[in-house]
């Protein structure tokens, strides 16, 4: 697993040549709907272990939370699971709401 910045994620995610990573926000339903990036997809954090299959193990996988705390926690159990293009955006929302989109809700 990789750390990303929200600025790193941003210029990826900017980059038409390169392939687009699954935006896999493991927040609770009602953060969800507060506030995300993008092309997220919803999967909180205590469904992971139940949906893993939902997931390619071969893609890009960005994991996003509100701080970093629980998506790393969900990449590291991803990893275990055998998936190895794992990337945890460091910071999580907070941080993309502050250098990326501050018009991003924040909470």
């Amino acid at each position: 697993m990789q750390q990303i910045s929200p600025i790193h994620l941003a210029q990826w995610l900017a980059d038409p040549a390169r392939e687009q990573p699954v935006l896999l926000d493991v927040r609770e339903p009602w953060e969800f709907e507060k506030c995300r990036i993008e092309g997220s997809r919803s999967m909180p954090m205590r469904t992971v272990p139940l949906r893993v299959a939902e997931l390619d193990p071969e893609a890009e996988i960005v994991a996003i939370c509100h701080h970093g705390a629980r998506s790393f926690q969900v990449a590291m159990f991803l990893e275990q699971q055998g998936f190895s293009r794992l990337h945890n955006l460091h910071g999580g929302v907070a941080a993309w709401a502050q250098t990326v989109d501050p018009a991003m809700p924040t909470y």
